[in-house]
C-alpha cells in the first residue's frame, strides 16, 4: 500500500543466483487456487450490510483483504461466497516509511501469534490471515519464522504478506536519504531475499501505475514474474481502481490494461484498491456506502475476467515478450527488448496488422497435454486517450485454434497461411493452440 513515491530506480539485472527453484509447501486455505481469483482491498463498517455484501459480490469481487474479524459481517460472506483475510486477528506490521525496518521480531515476538492463535474463532469465510504489508528485507528472515508458524496455527487459513512495488526507497550511501524501505541495495535483490528466507508459495506486490508510470510497471511485472518462474510460485498483484488524484477517475479501459498486462506476466490473483475508503479518492463506494461510477466499471472489467480466467488458468505462463514497442516510450529502463514479431517455436509471426504494441505471455498447458496458448495484451493506449481495434496475426502449425475474450469465444479466421482475429486497446485474449 505505498503511497511515498520517494525511492530512486536503479538498473535492475535478474539475480539467478540468489532465486533458486524450490518446491514450496502449497499454503493451506478456503480459496480455490485453480481459478483467477479477484480481491479487493478494505469494505468498511458502513459498507457491510446485506444488501452491500451481495453488491460486493455482485461486482465479481472473490475476496476481501484488511477485512475485520466481524463475525455478522463473516456470516454474509459465507452466504455470498466471498471470502475474507483478516487484518485484525494478529499483531499488525507496515514497513511505511521504512523506519522501522528490522524491528518486527523486538516488536512481534513468535509468543504474540500463537497467543492471538489461542483465542481464535474460525469461520467459514476467512481464507486467509493478515500478517503484514511492505516489510524490510531486514525483516524478512524473521518472516519466514512467522508465516512458517502461522501456516501451523491456522490450519484452514493461509498467511498473507504483501510486499513493495519497485518505486519503494533502496539503501544508499547519501546523507540526503535517511530511510531504506527496501533493506536491498535494488528491487531484483528485495524480491530475491524474499524468495530465499519467507516460505509462501506467492509474491504479492502492489503497484498503483496511474500514480507512477508505464515503465516500471512492466519492470516491476517483469522481475517479480520471472521469480515467480524460477521458484514455482504463484503472482498476486494489487492494482488501483482508485486515484491519488481527486479529479481522476480511473476509466473502464485503464482497469483493463492494468490487468490484462498483469496476465500476460502471469497474475494469478487480481486485488483491485481501494472498493470503500481506505487511501486515496475516488473509491467504488464512497464515504456513505453508496455506489460511484467506480463500481459498473469494475463490475464490467471483473466479468472480463472471470470468463478469460477459466481458460487462462489451464496454462501457466513461461515467458513474455515485447510486440511492437519501437519508437515508443513505454520500454524506457525495462530490461526487455521489443521485437517486430514473436517467435516462440509453436506460434510464430505474432503481431498485429498495423505493428501496434503486444505484451504477450507464451504458455503452457498445466495438464501436460502439450496444448500450448497466449495471452495478449493490447497495450498501444495505457492511458485511454484513443483507443482503436487492431487485428492480430499469426502462424502455427498441426494445431487447433481457438481464442476467447472477455466476452466469450472470438472467430479466428485462417487465410494465406495466416491466422487473424480482432482485438480492442487495452483489452486481453487468450489464443489456444491444441494438438491435433
Amino acid at each position: 500500500m505505498i503511497k511515498a513515491f520517494s525511492g530512486i530506480f536503479l538498473g535492475m539485472f535478474l539475480c539467478c543466483t540468489l532465486i533458486h527453484a524450490q518446491e514450496l509447501p502449497v499454503a493451506k486455505s478456503r480459496m480455490n487456487r485453480e481459478k483467477l481469483n479477484i480481491g479487493t482491498y478494505f469494505l468498511q463498517n458502513y459498507a457491510s450490510t446485506e444488501a452491500h455484501v451481495k453488491d460486493l459480490a455482485a461486482c465479481g469481487i472473490d475476496f476481501v483483504v484488511c477485512m475485520r474479524n466481524d463475525r455478522p459481517a463473516l456470516n454474509l460472506f459465507q452466504k455470498y461466497h466471498v471470502g475474507a483475510v483478516v487484518t485484525d486477528i494478529l499483531p499488525h506490521w507496515w514497513g511505511g516509511d521504512g523506519d522501522n525496518a528490522g524491528k518486527l521480531e523486538k516488536s512481534n515476538p513468535l509468543s504474540k501469534y500463537e497467543k492471538a492463535a489461542q483465542s481464535f474463532r474460525d469461520h467459514p469465510a476467512v481464507w486467509g490471515i493478515d500478517i503484514g504489508d511492505e516489510p524490510s528485507a531486514l525483516d524478512f528472515p524473521y518472516y519466514g519464522k512467522v508465516y512458517s508458524k502461522v501456516n501451523k496455527l491456522f490450519t484452514n487459513q493461509f498467511p498473507y504478506l504483501n510486499l513493495y512495488p519497485n518505486y519503494a526507497s533502496v539503501s544508499e550511501n547519501s546523507d540526503k536519504q535517511t530511510v531504506n524501505q527496501l533493506g536491498t541495495s535494488n528491487y531484483t535483490e528485495h524480491i530475491a531475499q524474499y524468495c530465499k528466507n519467507v516460505p509462501a508459495d506467492y509474491i504479492c506486490y502492489d503497484f498503483y501505475l496511474y500514480s507512477i508510470n508505464v515503465p516500471r510497471a512492466y519492470e516491476n511485472l517483469r522481475i517479480v514474474s520471472d521469480a515467480c518462474l524460477g521458484t514455482k510460485r504463484s503472482m498476486w498483484i494489487v492494482l488501483q481502481v482508485n486515484s491519488n488524484n481527486e479529479k481522476q477517475w480511473i476509466s473502464e479501459n485503464e482497469l483493463r490494461f492494468q490487468a490484462y498486462t498483469a496476465m500476460a506476466f502471469g497474475a494469478e490473483n487480481i486485488i483491485w484498491a481501494c472498493y470503500t475508503a481506505g487511501w486515496w479518492h475516488n473509491q467504488v463506494l464512497d464515504e456513505k456506502g453508496n455506489k460511484t461510477q467506480q463500481y459498473d466499471k469494475l463490475k464490467k472489467v471483473n466479468a472480463e475476467l472471470h470468463q478469460l480466467g477459466g481458460e487462462y488458468m489451464k496454462y501457466r505462463r513461461t515467458a513474455t515478450a515485447f510486440v511492437g514497442f519501437e519508437g515508443t516510450e513505454w520500454l524506457k529502463e525495462v530490461n526487455q527488448t521489443s521485437y517486430a514479431s514473436l517467435n516462440n517455436g509453436v506460434f510464430t509471426d505474432v503481431c498485429t496488422e498495423d505493428a501496434s504494441p503486444l505484451v504477450i505471455g507464451s504458455m503452457i498447458s498445466r495438464s501436460g497435454n502439450g496444448s500450448s496458448a497466449l495471452f495478449i495484451c493490447s497495450a498501444d493506449d495505457p492511458y485511454d486517450k484513443a483507443p482503436k481495434e487492431h487485428v492480430v496475426r499469426f502462424k502455427t502449425d498441426h494445431r487447433v485454434v481457438k481464442a476467447y475474450g472477455g466476452s466469450g469465444e472470438i472467430n479466428v479466421k485462417s487465410e494465406n497461411g495466416y491466422y487473424t482475429l480482432p482485438i480492442t486497446s487495452n483489452a486481453g485474449i487468450i489464443i489456444k493452440a491444441d494438438i491435433k
